[in-house]
């Protein structure tokens, strides 16, 4: 995902003053983009892993997460909160290199179910400039206060399960996806019927003649790839998968290529896949598929038919 969603003007010329600026945007931009729920953005602020420490808050260890784990872990329960509000004051920032330092004090105020709960205290960052962008490595909280109850996280985590925010019904998106491919390749057909909504579809607007351009149905599904399995062999459809996601979080674009060895024929099948993706519950109910027929054709033997 590309890095310079919050601070385009990052660049590694710039003077301390610029970068020192373009950190405390990057600070007070965290409470705003968690208040939002725009965990995609807020993600671009964060590098490939985070030391995370709560300690002070919740106990345990500092933990390392990978910024997608500790996006899903705020997603999981900030949602369902009727409202946030993060308020990040007096942030001080110090430069060191392409390394950098940065703290803030903050109130957090959460409300849901008539329960509220503040929490006061202060953020400690470590940031690292990569590629023109400072990325968050390490974030701390250090607790100062709180009133209210902490209540509030029962029924804030039960109503982001029913309604999860679609930054991770996109995963539970693209997750579909891949494992209908991956299945393919492994020729899992047992898991591969468990993917598919009862009334999927498949449309194949550019299938040859005497193929269909059109499968309706689960069971029909299963019986259009049941003899998959035999007549492939080192199958390859996710080596360059590539999502492009849409608005709606239950849809995406899938760019992909595929390589096979065909059985029947004894030829090799490449292709260049793309994919258009509807998927509800974790089920696909659509795929529409595009794809050049000739080589189909010929890896298939379809050019010797007739």
């Amino acid at each position: 995902m590309p890095r310079t969603f919050i601070q385009p003007w990052a660049d590694t010329s710039l003077d301390a003053e610029q970068h020192e600026a373009a950190i405390r945007t990057i600070v007070q931009s965290v409470g705003v983009l968690v208040d939002r729920g725009a965990f995609e953005a807020l993600e671009t602020l964060y590098g490939d892993e985070i030391e995370l420490d709560y300690t002070s808050l919740t106990g345990g260890e500092v933990e390392r997460k990978s910024r997608r784990a500790l996006m899903n872990q705020w997603a999981g329960v900030l949602p369902g909160f009727d409202r946030t509000h993060h308020q990040i004051d007096n942030v001080q920032v110090t430069l060191a290199g392409d390394q950098a330092t940065a703290a803030a004090d903050v109130v957090a105020d959460h409300w849901v179910a008539g329960f509220t709960w503040q929490v006061r205290g202060g953020y400690r960052f470590r940031l690292r400039l990569e590629e023109g962008d400072w990325q968050i490595t390490h974030h701390a909280f250090d607790l100062q206060g709180e009133q209210g109850t902490r209540e509030v996280f029962g029924p804030a985590s039960e109503n982001a399960s029913r309604r999860p925010p679609a930054y991770v019904v996109r995963q539970q998106t693209e997750k579909a996806v891949a494992a209908f491919l991956a299945a393919l390749e492994t020729h899992d057909m047992d898991h591969f019927a468990t993917l598919w909504a009862d009334d999927a579809v498949q449309d194949m607007p550019f299938s040859p003649a005497g193929f269909p351009k059109r499968v309706v149905g689960k069971e029909a599904l299963i019986a259009h790839y049941a003899g998959w399995p035999d007549n492939s062999r080192g199958a390859d459809f996710t080596s360059e998968l590539v999502f492009y996601p849409m608005i709606d979080p239950e849809m995406v674009f899938a760019s992909f290529r595929g390589r096979a060895e065909i059985v029947s024929t004894g030829r090799t099948y490449e292709q260049t896949y793309g994919g258009l993706f509807h998927v509800q519950d974790g089920k696909i109910q659509l795929f529409r598929e595009y794809y050049d027929p000739e080589p189909f054709r010929y890896a298939f033997g379809l050019d010797e038919a007739g």
